[in-house]
């Protein structure tokens, strides 16, 4: 329970639902404010103290487990570790991996619970597969609301985590919820929503990263090499980034200049036409299949944004028998600015088929970078 009105209606439907339930409150701050600064901010003295009135008006027990320590090893220290080496990571994905459906998840088995639920839009459904024991498998699938729909951030769920997983508002819209949240007399009902990244309350990421990796003035430069400008350090960059670049030197044809690759190596960041930000291929390791593994080629919807288009394409697994699997995946359309770090979650029809990261983007006919 964060203390948001999500959490808030997913426990009073799990109750409704003739669950026990218990309410758990993540403190992931090691020094949690007092008040929220803005509506980006979470895990808060604030936020408990919702979450825990909540829980009151619904008699039902509640807690505070401080994983600050785990969350600050696996999603931040790994945001900041993949931006200095020049990829752009989830975080959302790695705190749901690593800490609401395996940490939390571990210690409510350790202790005797059966499942975790929480206030994601997104819907579970059971189907009958004779190849799994007792002949049932549950399945991931998108959210009744498009709007709110967040199946992409759970997309790294595998199937053992899956089968212990409650998403009790899949099938309803935010106003829905809110509507639900006031009737139930919860105080959350109008409360914000808060936004990623969480833990950098202001959205600054580049300040924030500045801070954590420190100032590395460098060169930016078009594709033929010529400098443009000066950075602060090509770890605050991303594909696709138009604001924010200070160029003084415009383009011949006086169009926008667009981020098209960086290099911590080197420290350069490289600026191009809008034109080179497409890419049709991508190449994805760390794979995470919410059920059964693809074989083969397989036609699927490719996504690679929380509320980004989904995009027709064909996959192909590849590796297996002790070699690191990869997954190739050709979109029917060119997509703009993918970046190495990000995730590409792959769909078959509302289902959830599984993740990958990308480790390198490119086009067909040319080589993948």
């Amino acid at each position: 329970m964060s203390g948001g009105v999500d959490s808030a209606v997913a426990a009073a439907r799990m109750l409704d639902a003739g669950h026990e339930v218990v309410g758990v409150h993540l403190a992931l701050a090691q020094s949690a404010a007092t008040l929220r600064e803005s509506a980006r901010g979470c895990c808060t003295i604030e936020d408990a103290g919702d979450a825990r009135r909540v829980a009151d008006r619904l008699g039902i027990p509640f807690y505070v487990w401080d994983m600050a320590e785990r969350f600050r090893e696996d999603v931040v220290e790994d945001f900041v570790s993949e931006y200095a080496a020049g990829r752009t990571p989830n975080p959302c994905l790695r705190c749901n991996e690593k800490i609401k459906f395996a940490a939390l998840l571990d210690k409510a088995l350790a202790l005797g619970f059966d499942a975790v639920a929480t206030g994601h839009y997104a819907q579970v459904v059971e189907v009958t597969d004779p190849a799994v024991p007792g002949g049932l498998r549950r399945e991931l699938r998108r959210a009744v609301d498009p709007a709110k729909d967040q199946s992409y951030v759970l997309g790294v769920l595998d199937a053992d985590q899956l089968a212990r997983s409650f998403f009790p508002l899949g099938d309803s819209t935010k106003p829905q919820i809110r509507e639900e949240a006031a009737a139930r007399g919860f105080s959350v009902a109008k409360k914000p929503d808060s936004h990623d990244i969480c833990f950098i309350a202001d959205g600054d990421t580049r300040g924030w990263l500045a801070g954590r990796l420190g100032e590395r003035p460098g060169p930016i430069v078009d594709v033929d090499g010529t400098v443009l400008g000066e950075h602060g350090g090509a770890h605050g960059y991303t594909v696709g980034q138009r604001r924010g670049l200070g160029l003084k030197v415009p383009a011949a044809d006086g169009s926008p200049r667009y981020v098209v690759s960086t290099d911590t190596r080197t420290n350069t960041v490289v600026v191009g036409p809008e034109e080179l930000l497409g890419v049709d291929v991508i190449e994805g390791d760390h794979l995470r299949w919410c059920g059964p593994v693809p074989v083969g080629e397989q036609r699927v919807g490719a996504q690679v944004r929380a509320h980004g288009q989904e995009i027709p394409a064909t996959a192909l697994v590849e590796g297996g028998d002790g070699i690191p699997g990869r997954v190739r995946v050709h979109l029917d359309e060119r997509v703009r600015g993918v970046a190495p770090g990000q995730s590409v979650v792959l769909y078959a029809g509302t289902r959830v088929v599984g993740s990958a990261t990308i480790a390198a983007t490119g086009s067909r006919g040319a080589a993948v970078d």
